[in-house]
């Protein structure tokens, strides 16, 4: 049993690792954090897929002009309370929580998909 409850707590851990390197005498610190996630990260394609799978799906939304690179509000005519509505539908299918301030700037596929590639906790 302990090992058990020790690895599903491994699994969402993130453990910090820090280097000091000094360089013409200026001193530089790098942060690189390792993760158990790094095995499962989505890729690329699929969260260009699903990401337009949630847009098709959208009930003011024709399938049919659903691209990859289609801006919600200038190709689909949708309005901010729209947008909204889809960036909560990522939230909901990729499993993750976007920050306010984050969710703002996403107005089309292509921010989407950025964002939530390059999201650490994205399944």
């Amino acid at each position: 049993m302990a090992s058990a409850l020790r690895s599903t707590i491994l699994r969402h851990i993130r453990v910090p690792i820090s280097h000091s390197l000094s360089v013409n005498g200026s001193r530089l610190t790098a942060v690189r954090s390792m993760s158990s996630h790094g095995d499962d990260h989505l890729d690329k394609q699929e969260v260009v897929d699903r990401v337009l799978d949630v847009v098709k799906s959208f009930p003011k939304v024709d399938p049919s002009k659903v691209t990859p690179d289609v801006h919600f509000q200038k190709d689909l005519g949708l309005d901010s309370l729209d947008t909204v509505e889809i960036v909560m539908a990522l939230e909901e299918e990729f499993k993750l929580e976007i920050p306010d301030k984050e969710a703002d700037k996403i107005d089309s596929c292509p921010l989407a998909v950025e964002y939530i590639y390059n999201h650490p906790m994205a399944s």
